[in-house]
């Protein structure tokens, strides 16, 4: 698949013994690391989607740590290289990805199968709850040409 320009996307190692297992989802030293602004978790319930939304500063490095998620972009920046370009990623805690998601991609998820899909986010910026740099569209946007298919909508 031909990434969006700007996206990266890091396969995580998962270190896996009789106890359990674990997985960095961001270290200081990779370069997908920009700044810290801080971390948090998101759910997303089977059945619903989460999109579109997209940032004008703001880099996005998420990871699933519970469940299996489809996690889709869309590249409406008009000088960009990969203009009108989607990319989809499925995604679990059993074959981990970190996925950066550049500003001014439009992004959204959904999760699949029977169990709420846990993502956590790492980025490069604080959230401003006075001046937000988050900007949605509608997950049925005529704007975005992608079919969530039977699912209910929300930002």
């Amino acid at each position: 698949m031909d990434k969006i320009d700007g996206v990266r996307v890091r396969k995580l190692r998962r270190i896996t013994d009789k106890r359990g297992f674990l997985v960095e989802i961001m270290r200081g030293d990779w370069p997908e690391f920009k700044k810290f602004g801080q971390a948090y978790l998101t759910c997303c319930n089977p059945g619903w989607v989460k999109a579109w939304h997209f940032h004008e500063k703001q880099t996005d490095s998420m990871a699933v740590v519970w469940g299996k998620a489809k996690i889709v972009l869309y590249d409406f920046r008009e000088k960009s290289p990969t203009y009108g370009k989607m990319n989809e990623f499925i995604v679990s805690c059993s074959e981990p990805l970190l996925i950066q998601i550049p500003p001014m991609v439009m992004h959204g998820f959904t999760a699949l199968g029977s169990e709420p899909a846990l993502i956590v986010n790492v980025p490069d910026r604080l959230y401003n709850y006075e001046k937000p740099d988050e900007l949605r569209e509608p997950y049925d946007s005529k704007k975005v040409p992608y079919d969530w298919g039977k699912v209910k909508g929300g930002g």
